[in-house]
């Protein structure tokens, strides 16, 4: 999430994936944070390809902009986990053994570091 002027990323709890419902899921937190915008996470390659995961997200947001009148885009997120492994690791923490909620909290941390890199952009 940012704040309301759009300067500060800051990360919330991940989402717990549900298959189908994540569009809706993640439309439905977006109304009651009273969201401006979506930034999805866009996997490309380090060579700038998009491979199967990137097709996915592509069609994952072409959901997303049927559920909600919202904008959607699609954001690269190329090295942003190793980007959340180091910032966590400056605060004391240890990403590389992470499991279960923890994973959560480099994702969320992920999250942020888009949504930052998004609006430094504009």
């Amino acid at each position: 999430m940012s704040d309301p002027t759009g300067t500060i990323a800051t990360p919330i709890e991940a989402i717990k994936a549900a298959g189908s419902e994540d569009s809706a899921n993640i439309c439905r937190i977006a109304v009651e944070r009273e969201a401006t915008g979506i930034v999805v996470g866009l996997p490309i390659a380090l060579d700038g390809s998009q491979g199967p995961a990137a097709r996915k997200v592509n069609a994952f947001c072409a959901r997303l902009r049927k559920t909600t009148d919202l904008p959607v885009t699609a954001w690269d997120e190329r090295m942003t986990t190793v980007e959340a492994h180091s910032l966590l690791r400056q605060a004391g923490k240890s990403p590389s053994k992470a499991r279960g909620a923890a994973r959560g909290k480099i994702d969320s941390a992920s999250a942020a570091i888009i949504l930052d890199s998004y609006m430094r952009s504009k």
